[in-house]
């Protein structure tokens, strides 16, 4: 029977506990820039075009930023999924009679 172990218990927590931090940074980040926040603005790549029709292209820049900081937190999530099912299928091993 093949085995879908493919890293140890410790890698499998480490993976758990930095994805989820990694979830919560960038679902908060996600939030901050989708209301525009002015201390965020050095993230928003822009250019000095940007400027001249106003603020709609400015906060376009913002909103593509924030789905980004979306995307990668789902990201994040489904490696947060991968470590669990590694977790528990050692946690189960260690219960085989061999």
């Amino acid at each position: 029977m093949v085995s879908l172990l493919c890293c140890g218990p410790k890698m499998a927590a480490c993976g758990l506990v930095l994805s989820a931090w990694g979830v919560i940074m960038l679902v908060l980040l996600g939030i901050f820039f989708n209301v525009h926040s002015a201390v965020l603005i050095e993230d928003v790549p822009f250019t000095e075009e940007d400027f001249k029709d106003g603020p709609e292209k400015i906060y376009h820049l913002y909103e593509q930023v924030s789905y980004n900081c979306f995307i990668a937190a789902g990201l994040y999530a489904l490696l947060g999924g991968f470590s669990l099912c590694q977790g528990r299928l050692h946690r189960r091993k260690e219960y085989l009679v061999r």
